[in-house]
C-alpha cells in the first residue's frame, strides 16, 4: 500500500466534539467545498456499517464503505479510483482538554497505485489543503 496524502492538524475542540462533528459526514459540504453532496447509509453519524457516496465539484462521484471503525479514535473507509482501492484513514488524538489532533492519510493499493495514485493524491491533497482551514474555523466558532 502506498501513502498518497498525509495531513496532521489541530482543532480547538475536545476529542468527543471533533468526533461528533466529523462523524456527521452528510454535513461535510459546509467546510469541504469540493464536496457538493453526500449520501450516507444508514443516514446520521458514521457507523461500522456505513456506506456512502460523495458528489464532487465537476460532477465526479466517489463511493466508500467503512473498513475500520474504532470510535472515538479512528475510522477508515475504502473506495475505488479507476483500478486502485483508496483507503481514507481518519484519526483523532487528544492533545489536551480543549484540543484534538486530526491525522488523515490516504493510501492506495492495487493496479495503478503508483501512476494513478500520484495524480489522485495531488488532486486530493489540494482539495484537503483548502478544506482544513474551513473545518478549523467552523469548529472554533461552533457551540
Amino acid at each position: 500500500m502506498r501513502e498518497l496524502v498525509h495531513r496532521e492538524f489541530t482543532v480547538d475542540v475536545p476529542l468527543d466534539r471533533a468526533w461528533d462533528h466529523l462523524s456527521n459526514v452528510e454535513a461535510w459540504t459546509s467546510w469541504a467545498r469540493h464536496i457538493k453532496r453526500v449520501t450516507l447509509e444508514p443516514p446520521g453519524p458514521v457507523t461500522s456499517n456505513s456506506t456512502g457516496a460523495f458528489r464532487l465539484a465537476g460532477g465526479a462521484r466517489s463511493t466508500f464503505r467503512m473498513e475500520d471503525y474504532e470510535p472515538p479514535r479512528r475510522w477508515q473507509w475504502v473506495g475505488r479510483f479507476l483500478t486502485a482501492d483508496v483507503h481514507y484513514d481518519h484519526r483523532f488524538e487528544v492533545i489536551d482538554a480543549g484540543h484534538t489532533r486530526l491525522v488523515w492519510t490516504v493510501s492506495a493499493d492495487g493496479l495503478g497505485e503508483s501512476s494513478l495514485g500520484r495524480v489522485f493524491g495531488s488532486i486530493y491533497a489540494r482539495n484537503l489543503d483548502r478544506a482544513i482551514p474551513n473545518l478549523q474555523r467552523e469548529l472554533s466558532t461552533s457551540t
